[in-house]
């Protein structure tokens, strides 16, 4: 049986499952030396975290061959590309295309493919940085993978 994959905004999810995938990231970490001890910290049962544990994954495990896609609606003014592309070097990723449109009414638009398999920070933490530029209205993960 096929099954759907669906990405969904963290704040809509029930509690358990955001405790779930604490419970996750505290093991890969080695935060927590088994799932009981993960479960006690993050305040979830064990049978929630059996239930959810492989149904539940945070965007950046997702990314299959490293690769992401970003879609950014931008001010237009000087230097705003070079300093995207700033932050975006800073954090270890490979830009592998930019495509700029032509600026119309004070707004472009870039789209950035990029190889983010030796940065070295996670995908929301990136994105986070870059939301946080003074020019950037907004940014979009347009795809990830191969």
């Amino acid at each position: 049986m096929d099954k759907k994959f669906y990405l969904v905004r963290e704040d809509v999810l029930p509690e358990a499952m955001k405790k779930t995938i604490d419970a996750k990231e505290l093991i890969d970490r080695g935060k927590a030396e088994s799932i009981g001890d993960a479960v006690q910290k993050v305040d979830l049962s064990r049978s929630a975290f059996y239930k959810y544990r492989d149904t539940v994954f945070p965007f950046s495990s997702i990314v299959k061959e490293k690769l992401i896609t970003l879609f950014f609606y931008l001010e237009d003014r000087s230097g705003t590309l070079s300093q995207l592309l700033g932050v975006v070097a800073s954090a270890g990723c490979n830009v592998l295309t930019i495509h700029q449109t032509i600026p119309l009414q004070g707004r472009a638009n870039v789209t950035l493919s990029l190889n983010v398999s030796e940065m070295g920070l996670g995908i929301d933490d990136l994105l986070s940085q870059l939301s946080e530029l003074e020019f950037v209205e907004k940014v979009e993960v347009l795809g990830s993978g191969a």
